[in-house]
């Protein structure tokens, strides 16, 4: 079914990124996963293209446009393969609280910098006692004077181990009741005296896209890097969890595309028993169902992009496709691994990787069984 949600000017601007992508990144992911990082000179490339938060006003170097020019960024990046996800970390998921929440004087400060890939960011909810409980964080936030004075640990940080700026999610005060309404944000560099990094996390999967632990020891932050009211924060956090949640659907629903339409291409090559395996019943109704729920999953995505372009709020929406879609990408990596055989299971094959990358998708921004709570918050129960 044609997709209606993308227009020509949009289509445009894929190709564009299409051609940076194969010239940037596709030559060179292999050796990223090795490496476990993307190289700074590559987020630089991309900002140099208008590729990094390209919603961010002209005014502050980015292009001004809309969601549907990060959805389809998203598209492509998982093109090349979820290690990249630390780019929609930066793009569609930090830099909004700063374009949403900070002072004039702090988006003129940063925005330009994260925009030319100058700075790399992420944010910094998880802790090692606190995952989908924003509300029960332990990491504090003491005012004195013209700063706050952070302490704390975090981790699972998305760019943690080479990120130059986090939006940091603390405790303001520890004594609010309920708890929630003792949370703020604030912006913390990476070269504040007290700021260090834990270890670098070796993960199952996603390994261009680096993970790490951070500690905040007695870290003096200015007390201007607030990101709006103090005691705030868990609110901004609910407010802009509806785009993080949206686009892991984009990218899940996308990928899960990518890997059927290999697997389709591997069958019709690959024979047993002298036949191509594309022609034993048993390949034709899994790829006949996994095509189905694809093309189901991405028309509910689609809709749920245009709703969020236009600024509908639909956390309950999301929260359906979060659960029901990341899912699915699972499922459908699972099965296309069996259906190539012993070669899935090797590195050859870009589904081993995808197997591995598609594990983290139903923890990460809030598990699927918080996506259920909230949906049945949502009918009553």
């Amino acid at each position: 079914m044609k997709r209606t949600v993308f227009k020509e000017e949009h289509e445009l601007f894929r190709k564009s990124i299409q051609r940076f992508l194969d010239d940037e990144a596709m030559p060179y992911y292999k050796d990223w996963e090795k490496e476990k990082q993307v190289p700074r000179s590559f987020w630089k490339k991309m900002g140099e293209q208008g590729f990094l938060a390209p919603q961010v006003a002209e005014k502050y170097g980015g292009m001004g446009t809309n969601f549907l020019y990060n959805a389809l960024l998203s598209e492509e990046y998982n093109r090349v393969g979820s290690g990249l996800g630390g780019v929609g970390v930066h793009s569609d998921i930090t830099v909004p609280y700063i374009e949403a929440f900070g002072s004039e004087e702090i988006k003129e400060h940063y925005l330009p910098k994260l925009v030319s890939g100058e700075m790399i960011c992420g944010i910094a909810m998880t802790e090692p006692g606190t995952g989908s409980d924003l509300a029960n964080v332990k990491t504090t936030a003491v005012l004195e004077g013209d700063h706050y004075i952070v302490n704390g640990e975090k981790t699972f940080i998305t760019n943690g181990y080479y990120g130059d700026l986090f939006v940091v999610v603390c405790k303001t005060d520890p004594n609010a009741e309920p708890a929630r309404r003792g949370i703020s944000l604030l912006l913390v560099e990476a070269e504040y005296d007290g700021f260090s990094r834990g270890k670098k996390l070796e993960k199952l999967g996603q390994h261009a896209n680096d993970t790490s632990e951070l500690v905040f020891e007695n870290v003096k932050v200015p007390k201007e890097n607030l990101l709006g009211e103090e005691n705030q924060g868990f609110y901004y956090l609910m407010e802009k969890l509806q785009q993080e949640r949206l686009m892991l659907s984009i990218s899940s629903i996308n990928t899960a595309k990518i890997v059927l339409d290999q697997t389709i291409d591997y069958v019709k090559e690959r024979k047993a028993f002298g036949t191509p395996i594309s022609k034993f019943q048993n390949t034709q109704f899994k790829i006949a169902e996994m095509k189905s729920e694809i093309e189901i999953g991405r028309t509910f995505v689609d809709r749920l992009i245009e709703e969020h372009t236009a600024g509908n709020k639909v956390v309950n929406e999301v929260s359906m496709a979060k659960w029901w879609v990341t899912s699915l990408y699972k499922r459908v990596v699972n099965e296309c691994l069996q259906l190539h055989g012993g070669y899935g299971y090797t590195e050859e094959y870009d589904v081993a990787r995808r197997y591995r990358d598609a594990a983290v998708t139903s923890i990460y921004a809030g598990s699927n069984e918080i996506m259920k709570v909230i949906i049945a918050k949502n009918e009553g129960l």
